[in-house]
């Protein structure tokens, strides 16, 4: 690809330019001959009339041949037109008859415009004179030895001087440049390299010039302009049916929608148009395509950047950006602005470790001042997504800047099957496939979850060589997705298998006689991942989405986690139980603690709350835990976890001591199927005639 070139000594980069070689011009023969000193005698009269006809009728002309040939130390010029008076056939040689055509020199190239690499080689063979370079360095003029006249587009080759000098050519610049020797060209030239060339260099890699990832385009000093860091779409082409499983944000952002549509009904009122929401939730839950969605169907236009587009490397840059965003969208006003991860920029101002970011804070504020400052932006509507409201600054969060927030939340099981339904368009699924069960296996997935579930479900099937997706493939992409890839190659002895399968049916028993409990969805013995073995159970969806957990329940869940060092120890004896269950552990430790310290279920503690969290929120996770009380009350802490813990392994025992007989049923089934379904475990309790257990 062609492109402007530069100054070799300005610029590293290499851009291949080809050249095209323009018909040849035809060569004057000029007025001056060189005539060897041969050929005249003392009183410089030619002598040797033979040979001043060669020279003078020649179809190679003396400048040629003079550079074929070495000429001799002593050269004399003559006139053509003034013969000397001893020239005996003066008066029959017509001198001023037309002159012969020329042929150029066979080691220079033809035409007047000479490729690079043709420039090169007559350089280093000695052909070239003189060049004249222009101002800017991209092409230069030069004057070979036989008085030709030629342009070569010069790329940018940081060694085109030295090879210059080296070949004894003579170097100027037009324009102006003195052209004084060599040195001076080159001091001129590298004295702005030097002082300017590394805030050059950086300018444009900041702001992705020549010197970075972003190509050419821009001056040094414009590093402060957007440089289109925001998309601007017309018609976003997506509305609210596209979005499933979200139907309390969609309720909430209509109001937007239809104060876009409608103003006039809600400016009669002396109602004013929402500057801003903020939509909240975890991520994946959609909330970019909402924002599209309102856009959408508003039918308004659609400005959309990320926040971390506004931090740079120069304080300043951040400011302008935003200044040059907002000034675009009033320009295209009635519009929306979309600002997604909002928390990269309107974090607190003056708060982390080692003082508040100059760039990100002067951002903030100038985001502030054009959402609600001294100018307004009437028919500007900001929507600003973030996972992290915590951490947002109280000055943005204000009714006028953003005057309401929407939570975006996990769906619900009806949402995910809507969500489900849109994620597999264009997949052919088989009749087996229910949305219903498959929602109710994905407790707490969001809209992202989902489709990634769909497309592992997918690449399975075409994997296996199938036509349709089953339930089978859907099943094992949610336990690829949660657990980890299956290790099919994975070398397990029949002892270790017989252990894990004694293992996770002590989980499944356990959990299958608790009281209001989580049902057994499904037992697995196939590793995957770092887990040797899997028990799935179906959480209660009420209890997901309230958030509340009995007493019962944790104790419950403790007793389910200790079951299956439970089994080991009933079956294969104290002396030959496994680290299996160190994650069990961990969990019953951090749940039997929680209920102590957090949740008032010690009546020893009482319904206090001790070892709060701590930490700075920018630290990200709160890593630490205060301890705002006493060793004598920690020792109290301790006892009534370690009680806590005891409990529930003497549920977990006598569960099992009773149920012997079924645990082998299960156990044994497992090792003989390696995977057992919520419907097949539930057939052995109602052959066994298992009851739930009592207090």
């Amino acid at each position: 690809m062609a492109s402007t070139s530069t100054n070799p000594l300005l610029s590293s980069k290499f851009f291949g330019t080809k050249i095209f070689n323009s018909p040849p011009t035809p060569k004057i023969v000029p007025k001056k001959f060189i005539v060897p000193q041969s050929i005249l005698n003392r009183n410089n009269n030619i002598t040797n009339h033979a040979a001043i006809a060669a020279l003078l009728f020649s179809s190679i002309t003396p400048q040629a041949l003079a550079l074929d040939t070495p000429p001799p130390p002593q050269l004399i010029e003559i006139e053509a037109q003034k013969p000397g008076p001893s020239l005996p056939f003066s008066q029959n040689l017509t001198l001023n008859a037309p002159k012969p055509q020329t042929q150029s020199n066979p080691d220079l190239p033809e035409g007047s415009n000479w490729r690079y690499s043709e420039f090169l080689n007559a350089v280093k063979k000695g052909k070239v004179e003189r060049v004249r370079f222009s101002k800017d360095g991209s092409t230069l003029q030069l004057t070979a030895v036989d008085g030709r006249r030629a342009s070569v587009v010069v790329l940018n080759d940081p060694d085109l001087i030295d090879i210059l000098a080296m070949n004894g050519v003579d170097i100027s610049v037009s324009e102006g440049d003195s052209g004084n020797g060599l040195f001076n060209f080159i001091g001129n030239l590298l004295f702005p390299l030097l002082a300017f060339g590394g805030l050059f260099f950086l300018f444009r890699r900041a702001q992705g010039g020549p010197g970075g990832p972003g190509g050419l385009g821009g001056g040094p000093m414009d590093f402060g302009r957007s440089k289109s860091k925001f998309q601007e779409v017309p018609e976003t082409g997506v509305t609210f049916a596209d979005v499933a499983g979200a139907d309390q944000a969609k309720l909430e952002l209509q109001e937007v929608v239809d104060f876009l549509k409608n103003p006039d009904k809600y400016t009669a009122l002396g109602a004013k148009i929402p500057k801003g929401c903020l939509l909240v939730g975890p991520p994946g839950t959609g909330k970019t395509l909402l924002a599209r969605a309102v856009a959408g169907e508003a039918g308004v236009p659609f400005f959309s950047c990320a926040a971390s587009e506004f931090v740079e490397l120069f304080v300043g840059v951040g400011a302008s950006r935003v200044r040059d965003l907002f000034e675009k969208a009033k320009s295209k006003a009635p519009c929306i602005v979309f600002i997604d991860e909002i928390d990269a920029v309107g974090r607190q101002r003056g708060a982390g470790m080692g003082g508040g970011n100059d760039e990100r804070e002067q951002t903030i504020n100038q985001l502030l001042t054009e959402m609600d400052g001294f100018s307004g932006n009437s028919g500007v509507i900001v929507l600003a997504a973030t996972n992290r409201p915590d951490v947002l600054d109280s000055a943005l969060l204000r009714p006028g800047r953003f005057d309401r927030q929407v939570t975006v939340d996990r769906p619900d099981v009806a949402g995910r099957v809507k969500i489900l339904q849109v994620h597999s368009r264009g997949k052919a699924l088989a009749k087996d496939v229910d949305f219903e069960k498959v929602a109710r296996r994905t407790p707490g997935f969001t809209g992202a979850d989902l489709q990634n579930l769909m497309n592992e479900a997918a690449i399975l099937a075409a994997r296996r060589e199938l036509k349709e997706i089953s339930k089978d493939e859907i099943s094992d992409a949610l336990e690829r997705i949660i657990a980890g890839p299956e290790k099919k190659n994975a070398v397990v002895s029949e002892e270790k298998k017989r252990l894990v399968a004694y293992h996770e049916a002590g989980h499944a028993l356990v959990g299958a006689l608790m009281p209001e409990y989580d049902p057994v969805a499904k037992i697995s013995i196939i590793p995957r991942g770092q887990a040797g073995g899997l028990t799935f159970f179906a959480p209660s969806e009420e209890r997901l989405e309230s958030g509340l957990y009995s007493r019962s329940y944790l104790e419950n869940q403790m007793a389910v986690a200790l079951g299956g060092r439970v089994a080991e120890e009933v079956i294969f004896g104290q002396e030959n139980v496994t680290t299996g269950a160190s994650n069990d552990f961990m969990q019953v430790s951090r749940v039997a603690r929680q209920m102590v310290e957090r949740f008032g279920f010690s009546k020893k503690i009482g319904q206090v709350a001790i070892g709060g969290p701590s930490g700075d929120p920018f630290m990200g996770q709160q890593m630490t835990t205060q301890k705002d009380y006493s060793m004598a009350t920690a020792d109290v802490v301790d006892s009534e976890v370690r009680e806590l813990v005891e409990t529930a392994y003497k549920r977990a025992k006598e569960i099992i001591t009773t149920q012997v007989d079924i645990l082998h049923k299960l156990a044994q089934l497992l090792i003989e199927k390696e995977t057992v379904d919520g419907e097949e475990f539930m057939s052995l309790f109602i052959d066994g005639k298992a009851e739930l257990y009592v207090t």
